[in-house]
C-alpha cells in the first residue's frame, strides 16, 4: 500500500468532478500537503472531496473556496506548526485565519475559516452554523463514519479512500488525539480529545463542572 498521497491537486480534480480550483485551494493544499503527515494530509484530503460531494447534492450554493480551505488546514493544531497554548482546534484555526487573511481574504471570510475550523469537531453547534462552516463539518465526520456516510454511500467511498488511502487511519489518529492528552491534558477537556485521556492515560483527570459551580465565589 503506498505511504503517502500519489495524486496531484489536478489528477485529484480528474477524479473527482465536485473539487473547485482556485489560487488559494492550491495554496491550502500544498501548504497542508507540506506540513502535515502523510496519513493527517490524507485525511484533511478526503475530507475536503466528501464536503464538497455532499455540498454538490445541495440545492443551497455555497463558498466552495471556505469548504475546501476549512477542510485542508483543519488538523494543522496537531501539527508542530500549530502548536499554541488552546486547544488544538483553537490553535489550528488561529493559524488559518493568518493564511488567509495573507491570501487576501476579507474578515468575514476569513471568520468563517476560523469557525470551521474551531467548531469542526463540535457537531452539536457546528451543523447549525453558517453553510460553510457546517458543510466542512460534514464533510470531516465522514471520514469517522457519522451520519453522512449514509448519504454517499459505500461505493463512493471506497472510490474516494482508493485514490487517498486511510494509511492506519484509526490507529495513527488516536497516537495524535493520545499525544495531546498526555503533553498537554489541560487544553484536552472540553474536547473529544478528553475521551481518549480517560480511558486510556493513567492520571488523567477532568476537573468538573460541577465542582466549579459549587465552589464558585456566590453564597448562594
Amino acid at each position: 500500500m503506498s505511504t503517502v498521497i500519489t495524486l496531484s491537486h489536478g489528477q485529484l480534480r480528474e477524479r473527482f468532478a465536485e473539487l473547485a480550483e482556485t489560487p488559494a485551494i492550491l495554496k491550502a493544499f500544498d501548504f497542508a500537503r507540506a506540513r502535515m503527515s502523510p496519513v493527517l494530509f490524507n485525511h484533511v484530503t478526503r475530507s475536503w472531496i466528501f464536503a464538497a460531494k455532499i455540498g454538490a447534492r445541495r440545492a443551497e450554493p455555497f463558498d466552495a473556496e471556505i469548504v475546501a480551505v476549512t477542510t485542508l488546514l483543519h488538523d494543522m493544531g496537531f501539527t508542530p506548526h500549530g502548536e499554541g497554548p488552546h486547544r488544538f482546534e483553537v490553535n489550528g484555526a488561529n493559524l488559518a485565519r493568518a493564511f488567509v487573511r495573507d491570501l487576501g481574504f476579507d474578515d468575514r471570510r476569513a471568520q468563517l475559516v476560523w469557525d470551521g475550523i474551531a467548531l469542526h469537531a463540535t457537531h452539536s453547534i457546528s451543523l447549525f452554523k453558517e453553510t460553510e462552516v457546517a458543510l466542512s463539518s460534514r464533510g470531516i465526520g465522514v471520514d469517522f463514519g457519522t451520519a453522512d456516510y449514509a448519504i454517499l454511500g459505500p461505493i463512493e467511498i471506497a472510490a474516494v479512500v482508493s485514490a487517498v488511502p486511510r494509511l492506519d487511519m484509526k490507529r495513527a489518529f488516536a497516537a495524535c488525539a493520545l499525544h495531546l492528552a498526555e503533553t498537554k491534558p489541560e487544553t484536552t477537556y472540553d474536547t473529544f480529545i478528553r475521551d481518549f485521556g480517560e480511558r486510556y492515560v493513567p492520571g488523567y483527570a477532568a476537573p468538573s463542572w460541577v465542582d466549579a459551580i459549587a465552589a464558585g465565589p456566590y453564597t448562594e
